[in-house]
């Protein structure tokens, strides 16, 4: 039971519901000037334009209309109300679904952008791959079966990397020293950082308090509406442990579950890749730059089984290491977060070196999935996998096995899109040693229509 939370989640929950009534309205009112603008802009532009703006406004309604087939689909939404609403008025046929987006995806093909601004040429590719994981989602909930690399491909733009167990087991032997007592790695991992758990009365306070700071330093490097708000939530019986749910005018509701216990490291990781830098300044630059300025209508909806979602997540992951780079997000730790706990900051250097190590064993999660999504496993023997080999408790292990039964393959957008995120943002000049190149990359990548495979 967490009393002193629930009860600021509950009060929060009634002012949450007033907010998101004000933002429904604003939301409605800049979806219809966005079209508006959209509506003028295929009117004055060329006629490719105006076919990018068809296509682009047929693409949102397709999206709607699977969301009306699979509940987990579309993660945001913030067009005009009446699309949402014819789409929920009429459940369309996945067939009549795939079979649009056939016609889409060969109308598109047959536009010409060579020589159109870069941005344009990104926006004919992302509606492409857009359309095409929109007709992949719709075989797999007509019931075809695909492996796990298959899945990636067709709905993230990637072909996902593998490791071994061995790969693995080595990394267990990094680790192996660094922790105290006696037992099995995966044990004494357990014990060790079952001294690092936030008390459930202290949540909250932490959580502000690393929000707070992810804020601050990342409205010292970009621009952001001064509308910028979000709304903070403790729920419970989710298979995720946070979730930014993007409302539209610059607004989002940021969950945190509390089913399970919350370490202290988990604060600026949720901190940063829920909100700041992560998905929540993500979704309002990409309406701040191409909902609102370009009047780019398909950026108003987000599916969340599509290649977008491994540039969102993979960034959000990116997003701590660029508001938090090197040694200052230890410092902060220490000096901020540990006594907001209660717990001791003489050890946080210490903690964060086994972090540093064991997030090293993010992929096992990746295989677990692989292993059980491709039917050479079952839940169990993916859970004992998860408690071996990424070092989760069996109550947190059996939660991710969960959350694969529920988002499959979407487990690679966290590492994997993280690894390809970092390794564009590096390539592009965006190095450790010069933050403000960094930030302008990033928030460049935050501001386009840029796929996975083109961060390759």
């Amino acid at each position: 039971m967490l009393p002193l939370v629930v009860e600021r989640a509950a009060t929060r929950l009634r002012q949450g519901a007033r907010a998101a009534a004000l933002v429904s309205a604003a939301a409605a009112a800049l979806a219809t000037a966005a079209c508006e603008r959209n509506a003028d802009s295929a009117a004055r532009g060329t006629p490719r334009d105006s076919t990018m703006n068809e296509i682009a406004e047929a693409y949102v309604h397709l999206v709607l209309a699977v969301g009306q087939h699979d509940p987990d689909y579309v993660d945001a939404y913030y067009g005009p109300p009446e699309w949402r609403v014819r789409a929920q008025s009429q459940l369309r046929p996945l067939q009549a679904i795939r079979q649009d987006a056939d016609s889409l995806i060969a109308r598109l093909a047959d536009l010409e952008v060579a020589g159109a601004d870069e941005l344009v040429a990104l926006r004919a590719a992302y509606l492409d791959r857009q359309l095409n994981a929109v007709r992949f989602r719709v075989r797999m909930l007509e019931g075809e079966q695909f492996r796990f690399d298959e899945e990636a491909r067709g709905l993230y733009d990637v072909d996902p990397p593998q490791r071994t167990a061995e790969s693995f087991d080595s990394l267990l032997a990094q680790l192996d020293p660094l922790l105290p007592g006696t037992g099995s790695v995966p044990e004494r991992y357990a014990q060790f950082r079952s001294r690092f758990v936030i008390p459930p009365e202290r949540v909250d306070t932490v959580f502000r308090a690393a929000i707070a700071e992810a804020r601050r330093r990342t409205l010292a490097e970009l621009e952001l509406p001064e509308s910028e708000s979000f709304t903070l939530e403790y729920v419970t019986g989710k298979t995720w442990s946070g979730y930014n749910w993007y409302q539209g005018n610059a607004a989002s509701l940021i969950q945190i579950n509390t089913d399970l216990p919350i370490t202290i490291d988990r604060a600026i990781d949720l901190a940063a890749h829920e909100g700041y830098p992560g998905h929540h300044v993500y979704n309002v630059l990409l309406e701040e730059h191409l909902v609102r300025r370009r009047g780019w209508v398909e950026f108003s909806v987000y599916p969340l089984f599509s290649p977008q979602s491994l540039i969102a997540e993979g960034s959000a992951n990116f997003g701590i290491a660029v508001a938090f780079p090197g040694d200052e997000r230890v410092r902060f730790e220490r000096d901020e977060l540990y006594p907001l706990a209660g717990l001791d900051p003489a050890q946080a250097e210490t903690y964060a070196r086994v972090q540093e190590l064991s997030a090293q064993l993010s992929y096992a999660g990746n295989e677990a999935a692989r292993r059980y999504l491709d039917g050479s496993i079952d839940a169990t023997a993916a859970a004992d996998w998860l408690v071996r080999y990424a070092l989760m408790p069996r109550d947190r292990a059996e939660q991710r096995v969960r959350f694969i039964d529920q988002y499959r393959s979407y487990v690679i957008n966290y590492n994997y899109g993280q690894d390809l995120v970092r390794d564009w943002v590096v390539r592009n000049g965006g190095t450790a040693d010069r933050a403000d190149r960094r930030w302008q990359i990033f928030a460049s990548l935050l501001s386009s229509p840029r796929l996975p495979s083109g961060l390759q």
